[in-house]
C-alpha cells in the first residue's frame, strides 16, 4: 500500500507554498507535500519585480482591486473580501517579512530582494512540516477511490489535490489532468512587449514617458500609464496592460497589428488648446526647445520630425496646417506591431480552468470532489503591479483554508 497523502499541491510557486501553509496552520495532523517539476521551488518569486519581487499592490479596496483582471475579476471579488492585499502583508510581517510601498503602488519587502519572501516561505514550511519534493513531474491522475498520481520518481496517493502549477503557454500543457476531463480554456500569452520594426523608434531606445494613452487599430478601448520605448519596439505599463486585455484578440491576429499612442494623454481639444496657447505665448521660440506635456527633448524632436517641421522653426513661423499635423502626431501616433516579447520579469498566460467550472467560496472543482485549483491555472490574470501574485495568495489561502477545515471535520 502506498503512502496516502491528505494533500498533494501540485506545483512549488506562490499559490501552491500557501495552499500548502494554511491547510497545515488549520489541520496540523494533515500530511501534506508540494512537489515540483524543477529543481528550484518558488522560481518566479525570485525573479519577480528585477529580483524584488512585487509580491502585491497598494490597492485595499476589493471592488477596486478586481478592476486590474482581465479575466477573473468578478470572479475574484468573493475571494480578496476573505483575504486581500492587506491580509498578505499582515501574513508575511507576522513571520518577520517588511514591506514598502513604492510610488505606483507596487508592494516589496523592504530588503529589495525576492529572497526575503522566499527564506519566510520555506522557513514556514520546515516549521509546519509541509513536505518539499522538487525535481517531480507529473505524468497522470488516475482517480478511484483515491487520486492515485503517477510521477517520474513514484506514485503518490491522495484524497485531496490543490493543482497550482501556474498557467501553460499551449493547451499541451495540461496533458496529465486529460483522465479528469476539465474544462480548459487555450492558454495565450498575456503581459508581453511589441516589436516594432522601426529603426528611428528604436533609436529612442530607453526613454520614457510617465503616462501615454495607446489603442489597438479597430478596437475601442484604450489602455493608459507609463510607456519605455525599447530597442525592439514598445514596452512598460501601458503596453502590459494593452497586452493583457487584449490577449486573445491579439493571439488571433497572430501579433500582426496596428496601434496609435497619444503621448501627451489628452483628449484632442485639450491638446490643441494646449499647443496654440504655448504657440501665442512663446512666438519667437525655436519649435524644438519647447517644453510640452513632459515629454524627453529626444522624443520631442522625433515628433516634430515626424510631422515634417524643422526643429530650428519658430512658433510664429509655423502655419495652420503643420500645427495641425502636430497635434495630429502627438495625440494619434500610429505604428505596425509585428510580434510580441515576453515581459522578463513576469509571464503571464491568460486560459487555464473555465472559471465556470470552480467553486469560489472553496476553490474546488464543480464535480470534482477534493480537487482543487489556486492560482494561475485557472483562466485568471492579472495586469503588471503585484496583481497576479495577489491573486495567487490569495486563491491559496482559500483553498488551503477549505482542505484544512475539511481534514479537521474528518480527523
Amino acid at each position: 500500500m502506498k503512502e496516502l497523502y491528505d494533500l498533494i499541491v501540485i506545483g512549488g510557486g506562490a499559490s501552491g507554498f500557501f495552499g500548502a501553509l494554511t491547510c497545515k496552520q488549520i489541520a496540523p495532523h494533515a500530511k501534506v507535500a508540494i512537489i515540483e517539476m524543477h529543481s528550484k521551488f518558488l522560481s518566479k518569486v525570485r525573479i519577480s519585480g528585477g529580483g524584488r519581487c512585487n509580491l502585491t499592490h497598494h490597492c485595499y479596496e476589493p471592488k477596486q482591486l478586481i478592476k486590474n483582471y482581465p479575466r477573473g475579476g468578478k470572479e475574484l471579488l468573493s475571494v480578496f473580501e476573505r483575504f486581500q492585499p492587506l491580509d498578505t502583508l499582515k501574513w508575511f510581517e507576522e513571520r518577520g517579512v517588511k514591506t514598502k510601498v513604492e510610488v505606483d503602488g507596487r508592494i516589496f519587502p523592504s530588503s529589495n530582494t525576492s529572497q526575503t519572501i522566499i527564506d519566510c516561505l520555506l522557513d514556514e514550511s520546515q516549521k509546519l512540516g509541509v513536505e518539499l519534493l522538487d525535481s517531480v513531474k507529473v505524468e497522470s491522475i488516475e482517480k478511484e477511490d483515491l487520486y492515485i498520481l503517477k510521477t517520474n520518481r513514484q506514485t503518490f496517493t491522495t484524497n485531496n489535490i490543490l493543482l497550482a502549477c501556474g498557467g501553460f503557454t499551449h493547451a499541451g500543457g495540461f496533458k496529465f489532468l486529460d483522465s479528469l476531463a476539465l474544462d480548459i480554456i487555450q492558454p495565450v500569452p498575456s503581459l508581453f512587449s511589441f516589436h516594432i520594426a522601426d529603426k528611428t523608434l528604436q533609436q529612442l531606445s530607453g526613454i520614457s514617458v510617465s503616462k501615454a494613452t495607446v489603442k489597438i487599430a479597430g478596437k475601442k478601448p484604450e489602455y493608459e500609464g507609463p510607456l519605455l520605448i525599447t530597442h525592439q519596439g514598445m514596452s512598460g505599463p501601458a503596453i502590459l496592460k494593452t497586452s493583457a486585455y487584449a490577449a486573445r484578440d491579439l493571439f488571433e491576429m497572430n501579433y500582426q497589428f496596428n496601434i496609435s499612442v497619444n503621448w501627451a494623454n489628452e483628449n484632442e481639444q485639450t491638446l490643441r488648446a494646449t499647443m496654440e496657447t504655448y504657440k501665442n505665448e512663446n512666438r519667437n521660440q525655436k519649435i524644438g526647445n519647447a517644453k510640452l506635456f513632459l515629454l524627453p527633448q529626444r522624443l520631442w524632436h522625433y515628433l516634430i520630425e515626424k510631422a515634417t517641421i524643422d526643429n530650428e522653426l519658430k512658433w510664429v513661423e509655423l502655419p495652420l496646417k503643420k500645427l495641425n499635423k502636430l497635434v495630429e502626431v502627438v495625440f494619434h501616433d500610429q505604428y505596425a506591431v509585428n510580434g510580441k516579447s515576453p515581459n522578463k520579469e513576469e509571464f503571464v498566460t491568460a486560459g487555464g480552468i473555465n472559471l465556470k467550472t470552480v467553486e469560489f467560496k472553496t476553490m474546488q472543482i464543480k464535480n470534482h470532489e477534493g480537487l482543487y485549483a489556486s492560482g494561475e491555472i485557472i483562466d485568471i490574470d492579472g495586469i503588471t503591479g503585484g496583481f497576479n501574485f495577489q491573486a495567487a495568495w490569495s486563491t491559496g489561502y482559500i483553498a488551503g483554508m477549505a482542505i484544512g477545515q475539511k481534514l479537521t471535520q474528518e480527523n
